[in-house]
């Protein structure tokens, strides 16, 4: 025993006059050792790869594969490492080796992102200079508490008059907009944005697993339509591996959260978390989580009610308003991802096959939409000319199902119909021609009045913008009044129908 012990102290003796003869040689040379934790490629799959190594490394920490090739660690397992990849896999193979950077997935964040394209982790994608901001910052934030939230009571006017009188959004509210293919569903989301060009409101547009081309055709609209200055569009397109898909709505709300803690007013347009959604299921069952309904892993609704709760208004900055879009397939709303993200948001805007297939657009189905913050958050003015549109609406388009059997129709049903026929004609609306909210309650309050039961079908188009004129160049102190918060007086009201009539000869 007493050999074994001193054998021992001698063994320590050694190592320290070693570690000691080493230090000093290397501190004599102004040399100093550098510890790096590295990791070996196991297996590479479509948008993910496996590491052995890296035991220290982190949940969503960023990996540095060579050619500059950037991961994040999604699953840590015992064993290994699975890492999505958010460049090309082709070139990353089996045994090549990985670093740890030791930070968390970050995003530049600033001024500069305004008028800009970029992809998900902040490069541009136009042909403008190289963007250099002062700040990045985690695309993973954590939601503003409760009581840091003020009541959503301030409108975002979308400037689309089915939407502003009937389904109203306010400034910090999440909107859900679904509806089939090809239903208009982005049309209504870029009106949005073109409408705020000049109400300081800045717009971001998170484009997800969409088409190269059909990315740049709502750019150039929005370009066309000088709503570009003020927005930042962040492309992830179909062609980037799905882990790009998945972080870029994220990684577009931090980039949204820089001007929200700034005090100003964000809108955030999500296209579309269908397309998001799938990009999670395809990274799931290749890193074989467990699947779930529809095969969707059990954690879908989490990490989009992550995301859209960070949608807010601010009691001391701003806010960020959410429209997210979905898809749904064959008018199926009970569907999976539609129902939890009917339950996340404050309501929807639901748009209908048939409607489109009309020729009525937008095709807003009044009798399917909501809002739950509803008038809370509009000019109080609308409540004179559009407090039973919704209700009026509604019971026309179930009256007008009805008479399609060929019932007789008495005068009164047939004075309904009438009137309910041009209420659909004055909701008709051109894309990229945003109303502002006085002139829609100016129209609303004749189309109401009945000064348009007259006139035919036809020509309630002309009708409309003959009012709209009238109210703009005879009535400029009424648009102030409306546009600050005032009621519509029954004075005023008088005084509107007046002109309105002169205006239309009726």
């Amino acid at each position: 025993m007493m050999e074994t012990k001193k054998g021992d102290e001698a063994v320590r003796e050694a190592l320290d006059y070693a570690f000691n003869v080493v230090g000093h040689t290397l501190k004599s040379r102004k040399l100093e050792l550098k510890f790096e934790e590295i990791g070996v490629v196991s297996f590479v799959g479509k948008g993910i790869a496996r590491i052995r190594g890296l035991p220290h490394v982190r949940s969503e920490e960023v990996v540095l594969f060579p050619g500059d090739r950037l991961g994040i660690a999604f699953n840590l397992d015992p064993e290994e490492v699975a890492v999505l990849l958010l460049d090309k896999s082709e070139k990353v193979r089996a045994g090549q080796v990985v670093h740890r950077t030791g930070k968390v997935m970050e995003v530049p964040v600033g001024e500069e992102l305004l008028g800009r394209v970029v992809d998900v982790v902040g490069r541009p994608l136009d042909e403008g200079e190289p963007i250099a901001t002062s700040e990045r910052r985690s695309i993973e934030r954590v939601a503003p508490a409760i009581m840091d939230r003020s009541p959503v009571n301030v409108p975002l006017e979308t400037g689309v008059m089915a939407v502003d009188a009937m389904v109203p959004i306010g400034r910090g509210q999440r909107e859900l907009i679904l509806g089939d293919r090809q239903t208009g569903k982005t049309a209504v989301a870029i009106d949005a944005i073109i409408n705020q060009r000049d109400k300081d409101v800045v717009c971001v547009y998170s484009s997800i697993g969409q088409e190269k081309s059909e990315v740049a055709k709502t750019i150039a609209d929005l370009r066309k339509n000088d709503a570009m200055d003020n927005c930042v569009a962040v492309v992830a397109s179909g062609d980037d591996p799905p882990g790009l898909n998945y972080i870029a709505p994220y990684s577009a709300t931090t980039m949204a959260e820089y001007f929200v803690d700034r005090g100003r007013d964000v809108l955030i347009v999500y296209d579309d978390l269908t397309r998001h959604a799938r990009s999670y299921r395809e990274l799931s069952l290749l890193l074989r989580r467990p699947p779930g309904r529809e095969a969707f892993p059990g954690d879908i609704f989490y990490i989009h009610s992550r995301l859209l709760e960070r949608a807010t208004n601010l009691k001391d900055g701003g806010s960020l308003t959410a429209l997210p879009i979905i898809e749904t397939q064959a008018q199926d709303i009970s569907a999976y991802i539609p129902t939890n993200l009917i339950s996340i948001t404050d309501g929807q805007i639901y748009l209908s096959p048939q409607l489109y297939g009309k020729g009525i657009l937008p095709a807003v189905d009044v009798g399917m939409s909501v809002s739950r913050v509803g008038g809370k958050s509009q000019l109080p003015a609308y409540s004179r000319v559009a407090g039973d549109l919704r209700l009026t609406y509604s019971q026309f388009e179930d009256l007008e199902a009805y008479t399609r059997f060929g019932t007789r129709l008495d005068e009164d049903t047939r004075k309904t119909l009438e009137r309910g026929q041009r209420i659909r004609e004055v909701l008709k609306q051109p894309q990229f021609e945003p109303i502002p909210a006085p002139e829609q309650i100016a129209v609303l309050l004749a189309v109401t009045a009945g000064l348009l039961d007259k006139v035919p079908l036809g020509d309630v188009a002309s009708a409309k913008e003959t009012i709209r004129k009238a109210l703009r160049e005879k009535h400029p102190e009424v648009i102030q009044r409306i546009g600050s918060g005032e009621k519509l007086s029954p004075e005023d009201r008088e005084m509107l129908l007046r002109t309105f009539k002169d205006a239309l000869g009726a």
